[in-house]
């Protein structure tokens, strides 16, 4: 059984199409699309077909839940969301808006950030140290076990931190798929995950691909407000600011 994780597109149809090449070279059995689709400006209209045409079973990430009524509240945020009704559909917003919060199939449950909140994150805990400023610290480990024990579930899958990492709570592997766009340590490129289940274990291949990023910003530029900052955040591979922007 293969399983490809894919996460956090932001909206990158760039980065997904390589990603997508790479994905289809392993044949999965199945893909999982752990959320914030479109929240980006390198083509969003194209990300959304792109992932709409995989057949993945889904999950809604944080950004989803801005399509809500009142799910924008800074000015920033309610300008990008006005771009972004012009460039998809009613019905497009309307099914990423409705996505479920967790799924499981094969005994795997996946989430965007935790089984409880898309806003949260299981591996890691956003530490604020001043004004949109802060890092990540490791969750504490027993507050892991308490938080995934009752779900007795064989994997939990996560995005969110645009970090890949795994570990293992008691006889559960959690796996952080990393993000295919907007990466936080520096190296561009764009990430997925393979996971692969022999003789009853689980295992995880975290991958990377190299992508054009000044397609993908050129793109931005010429067709909407947000080229400068897209420019710095994929050329740089550096998302500095964490928390909630909505």
């Amino acid at each position: 059984m293969r399983l490809a994780l894919i996460s956090d597109v932001h909206g990158n149809a760039f980065a997904l199409e390589s990603v997508l090449q790479d994905v289809r070279a392993t044949a999965p059995d199945l893909i999982l699309n752990l959320g914030d689709q479109v929240e980006g400006a390198a083509d969003p209209a194209r990300a959304y077909a792109l992932q709409a045409e995989l057949g993945a079973v889904e999950v809604r990430g944080n950004n989803e839940e801005k399509l809500w009524p009142g799910g924008r509240r800074s000015p920033l945020s309610r300008k990008y969301g006005a771009w972004l009704g012009a460039q998809l559909a009613p019905a497009a917003l309307a099914h990423l808006a409705d996505l479920p919060l967790t799924v499981q199939v094969e005994g795997v449950l996946a989430c965007h950030g935790t089984p409880d909140s898309a806003w949260e994150s299981l591996l890691w805990v956003w530490q604020i140290t001043g004004p949109n400023t802060g890092f990540y610290r490791s969750r504490d480990p027993r507050e892991l076990r308490r938080m995934l024990e009752p779900l007795a579930a064989d994997m939990v899958v996560c995005g969110h931190t645009h970090r890949p990492g795994s570990t293992r709570v008691g006889d559960t592997l959690v796996i952080n798929a990393g993000a295919v766009s907007d990466q936080v340590d520096g190296d561009p490129r764009a990430r997925w995950t393979l996971l692969e289940r022999r003789s009853g274990r689980w295992t995880a291949d975290f991958r990377t691909v190299t992508y054009d990023i000044a397609a993908a910003v050129h793109w931005a530029e010429q067709h909407s407000d947000f080229g400068e900052g897209e420019a710095e955040l994929l050329e740089s591979g550096e998302m500095t600011v964490r928390g909630d922007p909505g």
